[in-house]
């Protein structure tokens, strides 16, 4: 195998005199050059923990503190009150009978400081902790500031020294349990727009048995959980929701990213692939050195959660027949590439160091020009991973856990990420760019549903013509941590590495690189690649996908209008539902609760009787004034808005009710009201796709680096998966995904979006400037039929 022959650092022979030793200098300089590697990521990982383990201080203010204790008793003060005296007292006999009186005296000032400094460590980081808990802040509105909210902002002062990647894990708070009441209300106030008065009435009565017989000690037992557990939902959600799951993840579960809209920055396949590769693991690199800044809330200095960085790389998803397993690897110096039906191992560093972006590209050409086919059963062995978890189990625990067959899995499954070479072209291009759009947005769900390993927690995909986009696994994850990674990828891509007039990518190559690695295997008929491959395609097939830049206004008009983005764009979502479906539906929004400690999503549901009521406002426009088209729409945001908050701050429905329900199964008792929340189905599940690095792209100068942001299939087969990414000023991505077996759901939903964010940006416009309730009508007549 390659890897053995670099790995030989020497030879040896046995004569009649002795052993003849032949040492190879250049192996052995690449073993210690390796060596050095690692021995500086540890000096770096210990220099990290001591930054973290002292934040918000520095570890140089332990010297001010004795500098200032030193001085204080150089002026004969005790500013210890005694307490240098005591420790002077009980100092170790061996240090009395070697330590002068001052040379005690000086050694206990130095452990009172540093006692002193450790405890003002202490205040400062349960200061921080205590002003992230305070929420408060996020329902006020401008210019009525409350006096705690004042002094809450104090917490900028408590952030001004720059931290690291994980440096507020552990002053961010734990995610409260809502009370039990509270949810239940919330809970019957958003299914009463979607309810008739008898099944209301009936879901009330259940809801009220609950709370007085079997919520109260599901609650304590919750309560229990979230005294001892970090997160009272994430680890549950994780393994219930996610590994738990039996049908493919592919299209169900794993979600895309693409590439700019407009710009290609080379059509050399090889060179994209040398650059993104190189960008990815700069990433890398930047999260173990925890040199990436902490995410914030937009617009302030509030933190939030960073666990889930800690498993983006060397990490996969290993199939059980009850459950999957997260497996993550600490370290990883290759890629596993996958082109034409055949597997490869690709190192990415040479005696510890990165290749540069040309040699990698050169790596990967030699990769496109293998000639040689796939072995027996290796071209469609991604497909396992594509199709039903418990088969994809049982043939990996039977052909994979031993031999040539378990030896090149764990180079994929333990590979940095994975990466596949497209032969097919794709983006917005020729006669049909917006067909072409959808087709992209497929290749990327789910490709030929063999040529991914959607086991990966991302696969990067690189297309003929230079298009690049990556599929992402949904466990160890939320989107926003992908978007970051793939934003910084893009923007290091095109801006920072670059390429030459003829489209490589820059530097130099070392022509002694040892070939990219190619895997064999040993896969028996009996595998169950076909089956697998079966059920994949049969739902490939079904999935209808849709991609459409709005490009006529943006979020600039929307703050202009004095309304909420996400607000604008979810309640023209229910308004394009209402027309295409004739009545309203349970709407899942992903929000957010990483202002907790390992938060991850929670549920804002966005259809709510505020925005029912302007639906059919619009819908009845005859009766209805602009100003009560407009009053009843401000209403709607304002409650979306509110939702929005409540759920972020850890008083959502949904999680709360899920945990309850977890709990529930672990007594062994049934909740009727339980089984019937959490059979309801989310026939509308949106998502925003937040952009979180602006100042990498300069759309002012470059308005052509437009990113199209990513998608999702849909949740429920009778319903659409909406995701959408606002950019800049003037411009929303949707994509929009449903079904082709369901009647119901059509694919021309997009021009209904289209459609109604004119019709309420007319709406809003015509009470804003004061026109005619004539021009209303004849725009809301114009859209509706």
């Amino acid at each position: 195998m390659a890897e053995a022959h670099q790995a030989v650092a020497f030879q040896f022979t046995i004569t009649p005199e002795g052993i003849d030793l032949q040492l190879s200098r250049q192996a052995l300089g690449q073993i210690y050059r390796s060596g050095l590697r690692c021995w500086k990521k540890r000096l770096s990982r210990m220099k990290n923990r001591v930054l973290k383990g002292v934040y918000p201080a520095s570890p140089s203010s332990w010297l001010f503190v004795v500098i200032v204790i030193l001085a204080t008793m150089y002026t004969q003060s005790d500013p210890s009150m005694g307490l240098i005296t005591k420790i002077q007292e009980h100092l170790p006999l061996s240090l009395s009978l070697t330590l002068s009186a001052q040379g005690q005296t000086m050694v206990s000032a130095l452990l009172f400081s540093t006692l002193l400094w450790l405890s003002l460590i202490l205040a400062l980081r349960f200061c921080l902790k205590v002003l992230l808990s305070y929420h408060r802040w996020m329902f006020e509105q401008h210019g009525r500031i409350s006096t705690i909210t004042k002094v809450w902002s104090l917490v900028r002062l408590l952030s001004s020294r720059t931290p690291l990647l994980y440096s507020y894990q552990t002053s961010l708070p734990h995610l409260p349990v809502p009370a039990i009441r509270d949810t239940l209300e919330r809970f019957l106030e958003s299914v009463r727009p979607l309810q008739s008065p008898a099944d209301f009435e009936r879901v009330s009565r259940l809801a009220a048995d609950f709370e007085r017989t079997l919520g109260n000690r599901l609650q304590r037992y919750l309560k229990l959980k979230a005294l001892w557990a970090t997160n009272y939902v994430s680890d549950w959600w994780e393994e219930y929701v996610y590994l738990r799951g039996r049908s493919p993840i592919m299209v169900n579960s794993n979600y895309y990213g693409m590439d700019f809209l407009y710009v290609t920055p080379t059509s050399n396949q090889a060179a994209r692939a040398g650059n993104t590769i190189t960008a990815l693991l700069l990433y890398r690199r930047k999260v173990n050195r925890e040199e990436l800044k902490p995410s914030r809330i937009p617009g302030t200095v509030i933190p939030l959660c960073a666990a889930q960085c800690e498993r983006m790389f060397n990490t996969t998803r290993a199939p059980g027949e009850e459950t999957d397993v997260l497996q993550h690897w600490q370290d990883s110096e290759f890629v596993a590439v996958y082109h034409r039906g055949r597997y490869y191992r690709l190192w990415v560093y040479r005696a510890g160091r990165l290749l540069s972006p040309r040699e990698i590209q050169y790596q990967i050409q030699k990769i496109l020009d293998d000639p040689s086919p796939p072995q027996a059963g290796e071209e469609k062995l991604g497909a396992l991973t594509a199709g039903n978890r418990t088969p994809w189990a049982r043939v990996r625990k039977q052909y994979f856990s031993s031999g040539v067959n378990k030896r090149s899995l764990d180079c994929i499954e333990k590979a940095a990420f994975f990466v596949s070479l497209d032969e097919q072209e794709e983006g917005m291009k020729g006669d049909d760019p917006e067909g072409n759009l959808d087709c992209y947005a497929k290749a990327l769900l789910h490709g030929k549903c063999y040529d991914r390993w959607f086991d990966k927690s991302f696969s990067v995909v690189v297309f003929k013509n230079g298009k690049t986009g990556l599929n992402a696994e949904h466990s160890w994850a939320d989107a926003p941590t992908v978007a970051h990674l793939w934003e910084f990828t893009l923007a290091t891509d095109a801006f920072q590495l670059g390429y030459d007039i003829d489209g490589n990518c820059r530097g130099e190559v070392e022509h002694s690189l040892p070939p990219p690695q190619r895997l064999t295997w040993d896969i028996p008929p009996e595998a169950q690649v076909s089956e697998s491959l079966a059920v994949a395609q049969a739902l490939a097939d079904d999935v209808d996908c849709h991609v459409f830049p709005f490009m006529e206004f943006g979020k600039g008009r929307m703050k202009k209008l004095k309304i909420s983005p996400d607000a604008f764009i979810q309640l023209s979502l229910q308004l394009a539902y209402y027309r295409d479906r004739g009545g309203f539906c349970l709407t899942y929004e992903a929000s957010m609760t990483r202002l907790f400690r390992e938060g991850r999503t929670e549920t804002v549901r966005s259809c709510s009787s505020e925005s029912c009521a302007f639906v059919l406002s619009i819908k009845d426009s005859t009766h209805s004034g602009r100003e009560e088209c407009c009053s009843l729409f401000r209403k709607a945001a304002e409650k979306h808005q509110n939702l929005y908050r409540l759920a972020m701050t850890g008083s959502g429905i949904d999680r709360h009710l899920f945990c309850l329900y977890v709990v529930s199964k672990y007594l062994g008792v049934d909740s009727p009201f339980l089984k019937e929340v959490l059979s309801e189905p989310w026939r509308l599940s949106t998502s925003q796709t937040p952009v979180q690095q602006m100042e990498l792209f300069d759309l002012v100068n470059h308005p052509e680096f437009i990113s199209l942001g990513g998608g999702f299939g849909p949740v429920a087969d009778d319903g659409y998966g909406v995701s959408y990414i606002i950019v800049g000023e003037n411009m929303v991505n949707f994509h929009v995904s449903c079904k082709h077996s369901c009647k119901e759901t059509v694919s021309e939903v997009l021009c209904i979006i289209k459609g109604f964010f004119r019709l309420i940006e007319t709406v809003l416009k015509m009470v804003l400037h004061k026109t005619f309730l004539k021009s209303v009508l004849h725009n809301t007549k114009r859209v509706l039929l």
